[in-house]
């Protein structure tokens, strides 16, 4: 059971091992921290990694980053450059009686005088119970924890161990990186990969900033046999691209819709597109867009374009009788159009205020003169006593307060001087002033 979890495998499964073919991803991981591609602002001398190392005092990691940005690689070179004893396991397929043998195993390294890395990959995976069990182990010094995630700690990580251990966020190779990887497999390889330059830059923007999925295209496209180098439509007809990285239940989920709303906030119909093609690219249910598009319409236009709110419901009524992906154009053309309509949230900003005027008033009465009476007692208890008929007023407006008695009116409803809003303005300012007029003739 040892050998599940352990790379200390004995030594004649070893070497039949390394008689096998491996693949081009494997033969080409770093050997030392200098070789690791990328990542410098974790590794570099003067980041957070090269800091520790320099001065030997490593502590409890977690490492954050997409697929392919070399978690696994930076904790086996850790243990390496610590002398401590390497122990790789996976979240998805560890278990409590696992956990606890590994424990055990890093006890008995410990009080022989050898400490142990333990890396757990996918450690968001494991519950709140399975989090916790770590944390004794990290504080005696049992082991050294350096977990790696593809989803943000502070929704998946417990509080406790995340107090306990530093995050580090790992990037995306860029294309530049990327090319430095193809340069080195090349120089594995033997050969350089038959494309031409466009075709080449197509094959790593594939890759989509993962390092193992570059290698794994790169192995790929350097077995085949051609006359003459592949141009980008020839590698296009042999590879299909690699899908985008989009989870619809985690951060790339929320990091995105974040993109799309405030790029239409911003009044940039071209960033909005892009943003809503790339959920809709990612797999997301266009209806969670269409609901998002139409509260954007509420949120950050309100009354300034009225029509709005109505572009994005007639949108989603389309898409629903239209369906994909006919019915996402009725989206995209929403999405535009909230993008270039004057911005407001006053509306918005009134109701926050009223909820939490609300709240803190509880449950303060309206002044009675606004009550019904349908009884002779509510009638004898002031009920709708002097209310004024706003319609028999002049210009149908009696200027009444219709507060609780005794609260300060206040002010919440402060419209934008920008589209429709601008005549809201003008409209609210008339009825400012007539009311104090109205007052002071009460007065």
């Amino acid at each position: 059971m040892a050998d599940l979890f352990d790379t200390g495998a004995d030594d004649a499964h070893a070497a039949q091992a390394d008689t096998a073919p491996h693949p081009l991803a494997d033969r080409m991981r770093p050997r030392t921290m200098a070789q690791v591609i990328g990542q410098q602002q974790v590794i570099g001398p003067d980041a957070p990694l090269g800091v520790m190392l320099a001065s030997g005092s490593l502590g409890s990691l977690i490492l954050w980053g997409p697929p392919g940005t070399g978690k696994t690689t930076i904790a086996r070179l850790l243990a390496d450059e610590t002398d401590l004893h390497f122990v790789q396991i996976s979240a998805i397929f560890t278990g409590v009686p696992e956990l606890r043998k590994v424990f055990e195993e890093a006890k008995h390294r410990r009080a022989n005088g050898q400490g142990t890395l333990l890396f757990v990959d996918e450690i968001h995976r494991f519950n709140k119970a399975q989090q916790d069990a770590f944390l004794p182990h990290m504080e005696d010094g049992t082991i050294l924890l350096v977990g790696a995630t593809t989803e943000n700690p502070s929704f998946e990580l417990n509080a406790a161990l995340m107090s306990r251990a530093q995050v580090l966020v790992l990037e995306r190779l860029s294309l530049a990186d990327l090319e430095r990887l193809a340069q080195r497999a090349e120089a594995e390889i033997g050969r350089a990969l038959p494309l031409t330059g466009p075709a080449r830059e197509a094959l790593l923007e594939m890759a989509d900033g993962d390092g193992r999925a570059a290698l794994n295209l790169i192995e790929q496209v350097a077995a085949w046999k051609t006359d003459a180098p592949l141009d980008t439509e020839a590698l296009s007809a042999r590879l299909m691209r690699r899908a985008a990285q989009y989870d619809k239940s985690g951060e790339a989920h929320y990091n995105l819709i974040s993109a799309l709303h405030k790029s239409v906030r911003g009044s940039d119909p071209d960033a909005a597109l892009y943003w809503l093609a790339r959920m809709l690219e990612g797999g997301e249910d266009p209806r969670y867009l269409a609901r998002r598009i139409t509260r954007m319409a509420i949120e950050d236009i309100g009354l300034a374009d009225p029509h709005a709110q109505a572009q994005c419901l007639d949108a989603w009524q389309t898409y629903e009788r239209l369906g994909s992906p006919e019915g996402e154009l009725a989206l995209a053309q929403a999405v535009t159009y909230l993008a270039l309509a004057p911005k407001s949230n006053a509306a918005y900003m009134a109701y926050k205020a009223a909820r939490a005027l609300a709240r803190k008033t509880g449950s303060t009465p309206p002044p009675k003169h606004i009550l019904n009476a349908p009884t002779k007692l509510m009638k004898d208890e002031g009920y709708g006593a002097g209310y004024a008929y706003d319609h028999d007023a002049e210009g149908a407006f009696s200027g009444q307060d219709y507060f609780p008695e005794d609260m300060k009116r206040p002010v919440l409803y402060q419209p934008v001087e920008r589209g429709f809003e601008r005549e809201l303005k003008k409209r609210l300012d008339f009825f400012v002033g007539l009311r104090a007029k109205r007052r002071d003739d009460r007065s």
